[in-house]
């Protein structure tokens, strides 16, 4: 066995075996899982009571036609503002009180909201769309013409647009620039998110093996050069590591909880989700009703949904594989060509202090590339979204944006050889830092000193 797989195999196996990688891959799953199921259900569990909004409606028009909900209910006060404004000290009941004043579909309308405390948006939106829709009405009913609302309804347009693409063969497959746009930016920031976390892990890993001058005897039996690849490597396979397992984790726990979801949920809860279905234009079936009893019906039709039925297709037709690929070998390419620098500057400073001055040029062009990632999203082959795309420092964020919708063969092919070119470079200098750098202690480094060390000839 070579010196380098035993550093590699030192480095994950310490670090696997760690109370807080155990903790923390069992943990992120959970959170991410509650932070999507948390507020689903407590969506559904029974709130506090309805609250009261007195209405003070000077014009008598407005407050017979206002509708309350579950949230809110109006009751009409038979004050005015100022008597109500004494009334409210005494009467908590009274969640808010609206006043309506003039003519809401003329220049005279005016609505005033008044609280205990800050208005609530939800509250605040809810009083301006039925009142919005009421003067609309009232608009379109002082013109006078028979049936007009009925006419204006019917000139209303939905248009949905369906879009294909041609392959080489002259065959159609349906396609979706949103799907593109959702896969493109979960793999952009899933690059991102890795190669700050793992490569800070290098980073922190170089420092604490300096500071506590077990670096010494390592370097006694094997190379700089050999130290800093097992240190990279072996680290990297600790974060693919958890990150199968947290891909595992998470389907597990989102198959058991949706489960437990759909068993839990009474009927009311269903009916209810239906209702919503239903309601949607965009998700409704022509001439059907959702009538759920239980969710194993409201399962069959949400299945049924043409739109769900094409969005299915659309990621069939989506080349999941390819994609697959060349998302590992950018995410380890990114990964290998930012952490062997993240070494060098470990091994060039003494304390996690000094790190912020040699750790801001390498985490510029990364937030910048995650800025031209989401960008391109947008413009997937414009000048940006090309151009970031082949640079070896942007290209492994940015160029997962562009795949899903589609890349000449040649600018992958491209991009990945100058990534790895790149990557050979910056481990040759990042070896030169980390060579001269590793054993030195007690002296600020500087950007000259660095230079020093990278045109030094050995």
């Amino acid at each position: 066995m070579s010196k380098i797989q035993l550093i590699i195999e030192r480095e994950y196996m310490s670090r696997v075996r760690k109370k807080s990688f155990l903790v923390l891959t069992f943990l992120v799953p959970v959170l991410l899982i509650a932070l999507v199921f948390v507020p689903f259900l407590l969506s559904t569990m029974n709130g506090s009571e309805v609250k009261q909004v007195a209405v003070v409606d000077y014009s008598g028009r407005y407050f017979p036609r206002l509708e309350g909900n579950e949230q809110y209910r109006f009751v009409s006060d038979k004050g005015n503002r100022d008597a109500y404004r004494i009334e409210a000290m005494k009467n908590k009941d009274i969640y808010a009180l609206l006043v309506i004043e003039g003519n809401l579909s003329g220049d005279s309308g005016k609505v005033t909201v008044y609280a205990h405390k800050q208005v609530e948006l939800d509250l605040k939106e809810f009083v301006t769309n039925q009142l919005v829709t009421l003067a609309r009405k009232d608009k379109i009913a002082s013109f006078a013409i028979p049936n007009l609302e009925s006419i204006i309804q019917k000139t209303d347009v939905r248009l949905s647009v369906n879009t294909f693409t041609w392959e080489e063969d002259g065959s159609e497959k349906k396609s979706s620039s949103e799907l593109a746009m959702i896969i493109g930016l979960i793999c952009t920031m899933a690059i991102y998110i890795f190669i700050f976390a793992y490569g800070a892990m290098v980073m922190n890993g170089v420092i604490e093996e300096k500071t506590n001058r077990i670096v010494e005897i390592i370097v006694s039996s094997v190379r700089p050069f050999e130290l800093m690849m097992g240190k990279i490597i072996g680290i990297a396979m600790v974060g693919l590591t958890q990150v199968l397992l947290w891909v595992v984790l998470i389907g597990g726990i989102v198959g058991i909880t949706s489960t437990y979801v759909g068993h839990s949920m009474n009927t009311g809860q269903v009916q209810a989700i239906g209702q919503q279905i239903a309601g949607n234009p965009s998700l409704n079936l022509p001439g059907q009703t959702l009538n759920t009893n239980d969710m194993g019906v409201l399962s069959k039709d949400i299945a049924g949904n043409p739109q769900m039925t094409d969005l299915m297709e659309v990621a069939g037709n989506l080349n999941l594989g390819e994609l697959a690929i060349w998302f590992i070998l950018f995410f380890l390419g990114g990964y290998l060509l930012y952490a062997s620098l993240f070494a060098a500057v470990g091994s060039a400073i003494d304390s996690q202090e000094d790190a912020q001055q040699f750790t801001l040029p390498l985490t510029i062009p990364v937030l910048f590339a995650l800025y031209a990632g989401m960008a391109s999203a947008n413009n997937p082959d414009g000048p940006l979204a090309f151009w970031c795309s082949i640079i070896p420092f942007t290209s492994p964020i940015v160029m997962m944006v562009r795949i899903p919708f589609g890349v000449p063969f040649w600018q992958l092919m491209l991009s990945f050889g100058l990534l790895v070119i790149t990557f050979l470079l910056t481990t040759l200098m990042a070896a030169k830092i980390y060579r001269t750098g590793i054993l030195m202690y007690g002296k600020k480094v500087t950007y000259k000193e660095l230079w020093k060390w990278l045109t030094y000839k050995s």
